[in-house]
């Protein structure tokens, strides 16, 4: 029989299988909810993966470990031995003491000559699954993962944004580095896969988060690894924990000013990247233990969308198709300036996300950013495009001007409503507004009041508000009452969100907030009110507390690099440019519940997607951030530029998108 044995710790417990490793964190306060992966929930989860196993890579060789080679059990814990390599012994202490449950990963060099361990892996497979949507409020974490040397943290946090929180704290030793695992078409969108943190991943990927040190020990000598996990109940509670080295007020600066740092007692400033455009190293020092995080020093806006408006007129338009096709913009290979053709997927086709690239030249052409002329031209050439070839005759959109058969994709319309509506503003043509709310008026009659689609509800604002000053307030009313009642269909539906292309996402969440904020405002609620209030904690909960220029407020994303990528890598991507979904709907929330720090975490997000974009105007569609997935090196740019630019379209159109619902507000139905 084998053996589990449980160990009460701060109002919880963890459940220790047979050979001394974490397979269960449980806390009374959430019964149901499921911190690490199960193989009962999660069948491609297995041994090989179970908490505290591992690999060790060495010039000589490599090894894993997993099942122990000694057990020792005591009344507060368990002491576990393994041989990964003939050379190298590893010991793991686990013992609970009061608030705490306390491991230490000590691996020694017992061989005769110099070890060098250039790349080390601990598993911690926190369930951060995206099942249906409640499902995932009930059962999922979003885990949130800070590898910066001796300043290093996980923070398990229930989706639902509700205590208890568990958290994971290097006390002795450094995490450089963390990877991913099991991610492939079988694991696909709806989880992270397995997640993998390193004292070093040199071997794989030297330069990952600003570079990966190797660990040197002489026969007789050892590395320890000591973490401290604990229950939280809130974000700040274990932030206060961390005993953070210093703070990062803000993470970015415009070029030529420094990034604010307030340092802790004690700790020195070692290193701090350059003023180029983009991610720049800080490098700490504490009590002889380093520490480093990334900020980012930015170009102007404008400079960066000229920048990309340029490249995008000279690059991505098709002029080699006849017309109306040659107005269509396509995915680029950065390395070449190659336009990408769709070859038969659907993520490089000339509509769907593509059509960012054509809203970012009406905003900044709306700014009188860019060259007039060239703009004016490729505009009024993709809308006649958009009519010819993408709109359909019940107002669907395709995602791509190909003929054959496509399943209904509401995500589409409403990006090319607003592009209609902001025609309209631009050159008059009332044909324009029109189609605008026809589409919107479609969408509808095909089901968009079950669906979360992006940009929805700012695009039925912008198009009532626009039929409004034009006299046609019958139309506009009738937009905003279609509104009104979706907001009340999805606060009746609670957690009973309908799974969309991934089951559970920031992206179906943040619309949501933004739908519910939009309603609220056209007609106050309290229904809604608390709705909306409850929908904020979920949405908070996918962009974690790390003082990472990267990762902090920015929606977890872990599948853009394989479906809009030309590299097909699965994983973490950060900052995805749909994270700023997130921004947009802070700053669209009644003042009810605004706050400062709700609106200074919508100002970091937009921020943060400009390091993404380069003066040149070169851009990604996805940074993979791990330092591998699947044992492939990540911590780069995919080479494909594809649909990064709703970005900076968004950016631009956000401010005027708060003021149209505004007057929206005033001119809307009672």
């Amino acid at each position: 029989m084998q053996v589990r044995r449980a160990f009460e710790f701060g109002g919880g417990r963890v459940l220790l299988g047979p050979d001394g490793g974490p397979i269960s964190f449980e806390h009374a306060a959430d019964p149901g909810r499921i911190y690490l992966l199960d193989e009962a929930a999660a069948a491609w989860h297995g041994p090989d993966h179970y908490w505290g196993t591992g690999f060790v890579i060495t010039p000589e060789g490599a090894g894993r470990w997993q099942a122990a080679s000694d057990i020792d059990w005591r009344d507060d814990g368990v002491t576990v031995r393994h041989r990964p390599r003939p050379e190298l012994d590893l010991t793991v202490v686990r013992r609970v003491a009061g608030e705490r449950f306390t491991e230490s990963y000590t691996w020694t060099n017992v061989g005769e000559a110099e070890a060098q361990l250039t790349s080390l892996a601990v598993n911690v497979p926190i369930r951060d699954v995206y099942d249906a949507a409640v499902s995932s409020l009930a059962r999922s974490c979003h885990a949130h993962i800070f590898t910066g040397g001796a300043w290093s943290w996980i923070l398990a946090e229930p989706m639902s944004a509700t205590p208890p929180l568990l958290g994971v704290i290097v006390r002795e030793g450094d995490l450089w580095a963390y990877s991913i695992e099991s991610r492939n078409t079988h694991t696909s969108s709806d989880n992270r896969g397995h997640i993998v943190v390193h004292p070093t991943d040199h071997a794989r990927n030297p330069e990952a988060f600003g570079g990966q040190p190797i660990l040197t020990l002489a026969p007789g000598a050892s590395y320890t690894l000591t973490w401290e996990l604990g229950w939280y109940d809130s974000r700040e509670a274990f932030l206060a924990a961390t005993d953070a080295p210093a703070e990062f007020p803000d993470l970015t600066a415009p070029l030529g000013s420094a990034v604010p740092v307030e340092l802790a007692e004690g700790t020195r400033m070692v290193a701090a990247g350059g003023e180029t455009h983009g991610v720049k190293y800080v490098e700490l020092e504490r009590d002889g233990r380093r520490s480093r995080t990334a900020v980012a020093h930015l170009a102007p806006t404008r400079d960066l969308v000229e920048a990309r408006v340029e490249r995008i007129l000279n690059e991505h338009r098709p002029v080699e198709r006849p017309e109306p096709e040659r107005f269509a913009f396509l995915p680029v290979d950065t390395r070449t300036g190659l336009r990408q053709t769709e070859n038969a997927w659907a993520d490089w086709s000339d509509g769907a996300e593509r059509v960012g690239m054509a809203v970012l030249l009406q905003q900044a052409r709306l700014q009188n950013w860019g060259d007039a002329a060239a703009i004016d031209d490729a505009l009024l050439g993709f809308a006649r495009f958009a009519r010819e070839r993408l709109i359909q005759a019940d107002g669907s959109i395709r995602r791509s001007s190909r003929p054959g058969n496509e399943p209904l994709r509401l995500y589409n319309t409403p990006w090319l409503a607003h592009f209609f509506v902001d025609q309209f503003e631009l050159y008059g043509d009332v044909a324009d507004l029109e189609l605008a709310a026809t589409l919107l008026e479609s969408s509808y009659a095909l089901g968009v009041a079950d669906h979360l689609s992006i940009g929805h509800p700012e695009a039925v604002v912008a198009t009532a508000t626009a039929l409004q000053h034009r006299g046609d307030a019958a139309r506009a009313d009738s937009l905003r009452e279609a509104l009104i009642g979706h907001t009340r269909r999805f606060v009746d539906r609670g957690t009973d969100l309908p799974a969309h292309e991934v089951k559970y996402e920031q992206s179906m969440v943040a619309p949501l907030v933004s739908l519910l904020a939009t309603g609220y405002e056209l007609r106050p609620d309290e229904r809604v009110l608390a709705a909306l209030r409850t929908s904020l904690g979920w949405l908070r909960a996918f962009g974690g507390p790390q003082p990472h220029v990267r990762l902090r407020d920015v929606g977890i994303r872990h599948w853009d690099g394989y479906w809009f990528g030309i590299d097909r890598q699965w994983g973490d991507t950060f900052p995805h440019y749909w994270s700023v979904l997130t921004a947009i709907a802070l700053r669209q929330l009644p003042e009810e519940l605004k706050t400062e720090e709700n609106q200074r975490a919508a100002d970091a997000i937009f921020a943060a997607n400009l390091v993404d974009f380069s003066p040149a105007g070169d851009a990604t569609c996805a940074f993979l951030l791990p330092s591998c997935v699947d044992g492939r090196p990540a911590y780069r740019a995919d080479p494909l530029a594809n649909d990064q630019d709703w970005a900076l379209a968004l950016l631009l159109r956000s401010t005027a998108a708060c003021s149209l619902s505004r007057r929206a507000v005033a001119t809307g139905p009672t």
